[in-house]
């Protein structure tokens, strides 16, 4: 896992509604089940100050993922079951309490997602919701052109969803950060 803080320029758009997050890389193997991604897991912790434009938060994140071309967004929680997508990347942006998520299945990194807190899910990476707080709700978008599908982990879905995964194209920007982010420093080289 690599860590580095990350600092807007001051005339990004939305500066004002983001902190100085410290941006960790996780990488997580094949477990035989779940495939994970040779992209690391982007964990922006404070990436957000949700109090900065005293707005409702769920919009404030939907918007700005929007401006960076992170689009069909929804507002929900994390399903409390293995699941990954095999035709898309993701973004969760939490805009309110708390959460354990554990990524890369059964025998992966259990994270606390707090209010403010973005995860960058590269397409493969199975995620769980193992316990949050009652106000618990992130935003969740995809890049543009990429549909999810739902895959749990069983036999039958492989080889086809490393297929899939191989197929999937990187984003063009970063969901916080537009086109300078930590999202293109650690997945394009």
């Amino acid at each position: 896992m690599s860590e580095v803080e990350y600092t807007p320029a001051p005339d990004f758009p939305f500066a004002d509604a983001l902190g100085r997050p410290g941006v960790s890389a996780i990488a997580l193997d094949d477990d035989g089940n779940i495939p994970n991604n040779v992209l690391p897991l982007l964990v922006y912790q404070s990436a957000f100050d949700l109090d900065a434009l005293r707005r409702e938060s769920a919009t404030l994140v939907q918007e700005i993922f929007r401006a960076n071309n992170w689009v069909g967004s929804w507002v929900n929680g994390v399903f409390s079951y293995h699941h990954y997508h095999s035709t898309a990347h993701e973004v969760l942006g939490c805009f309110s309490g708390s959460a354990t998520v554990q990524f890369g299945g059964p025998s992966g990194v259990e994270v606390t997602v707090n209010t403010g807190d973005v995860i960058v899910i590269p397409a493969g990476v199975a995620h769980k919701n193992l316990g949050c707080s009652g106000d618990f709700g992130v935003v969740g978008a995809y890049p543009p052109g990429q549909q999810t599908d739902l895959l749990a982990g069983r036999a039958c879905e492989r080889p086809r969803a490393d297929e899939n995964i191989a197929r999937v194209p990187l984003p063009a920007t970063d969901p916080v950060f537009g086109g300078d982010g930590p999202l293109l420093r650690e997945w394009h080289g």
